[in-house]
């Protein structure tokens, strides 16, 4: 009888990356997990420190660490890579510079490795990192795919979750769009609670949470992950894990709707960048780009986000061209 042997791979076992390794480990979502880190040693304790984490659990993925070329066997990797250095503020731009260089090296590594598989990318600035592996890879879009505003429209949801009574964040749709940064914005016009649109659920609610600041509401969804860093240094656990839902739902062909990071080539009027809109998540990466008919003005800050990231992507591809010249 053959079987099918699922294999994830994790570049990069810091802090996000030992959080996605863990979520995937314990919840039994690959048969082997692949980790891969410039300290090879720290590498390796990792992977034995999983192994005898699983020992009273029911799962039975097997963990190793393993040199770059050896992921190339993986059907996704995780991309968690980051330079060991302190964030001086809370704009994730300051980390392309890095993050670009660690993406010029290990991609053509994998790509004449052979890897054909789905690469999710959670390194910041994530939607130009994205951008620059499907660049390098030369893989097809579908199978380049960001984390992007996943987490953050998470962080959107149960933001409002709290101003209307702590209904499940689950019964809540609504997606912050755009860069995984600063210039994301809520999609107030396709936000629904439980299927009815968030203005008549508003005004049918009004006497008894009152009229919602959304501002206030989205700004606090923006900046979450910063409060978060602030305090403790870091982000990993719900990036972590959000990174294992990506796995997850590509191994089972789930076809579950998320925020991304997808590469765009046409859709909401753009082409040639990568940047947070909701998608189809299957086995083969993207399925589907979801295009969501933004008003005038989401339009507008979606055109203003896009043009960043547009303007980031240029500049670091001309910059390596330059470097590559001399």
């Amino acid at each position: 009888m053959s079987k099918s042997i699922r294999k994830v791979g994790i570049v990069g076992i810091g802090n996000v990356g030992k959080a996605a390794a863990s979520a995937i480990v314990h919840n039994n979502i690959a048969d082997e997990l692949y980790i891969n880190d410039i300290d090879t040693e720290r590498a390796k304790g990792e992977a034995w420190d999983f192994a005898d984490s699983i020992e009273l659990t029911s799962s039975r993925t097997r963990v190793e660490a393993v040199p770059l070329e050896k992921l190339a066997e993986c059907d996704v990797i995780l991309v968690a890579v980051t330079e060991r250095k302190k964030v001086i503020s809370s704009s994730r731009l300051e980390l392309l510079k890095g993050s670009a260089a660690i993406a010029y090296d290990i991609v053509p590594k994998l790509k004449e490795a052979g890897f054909r598989g789905i690469y999710v990318i959670a390194t910041n600035p994530c939607d130009i990192i994205t951008y620059l592996f499907y660049t390098l890879s030369g893989l097809p879009r579908k199978q380049v795919i960001g984390t992007g505003t996943a987490l953050d429209s998470m962080r959107l949801r149960r933001q409002i979750s709290e101003v209307i009574g702590g209904i499940d964040p689950r019964s809540i749709s609504a997606y912050m769009i755009g860069e995984h940064g600063d210039s994301q914005f809520a999609a107030w016009s396709h936000v629904s609670v439980g299927g009815k649109p968030f203005d008549e659920y508003e005004a049918e609610n009004r006497e008894r949470f009152g009229k919602i600041d959304r501002e206030q509401v989205e700004q606090t969804a923006r900046h979450f992950g910063w409060e978060i860093h602030k305090r403790k240094g870091n982000t990993q656990f719900g990036i972590g894990n959000e990174l294992a839902f990506f796995a997850k739902s590509i191994l089972n062909d789930a076809r579950n709707i998320t925020a991304a990071s997808a590469i765009l080539d046409g859709e909401y009027g753009r082409t040639d960048l990568s940047i947070g809109v909701p998608v189809v998540l299957s086995r083969n990466g993207i399925e589907e780009i979801i295009h969501l008919n933004l008003n005038d003005k989401e339009q507008q800050s979606f055109n203003a986000s896009a043009d960043l990231i547009k303007g980031y992507i240029d500049q670091t591809l001309a910059g390596h061209k330059e470097t590559a010249g001399n």
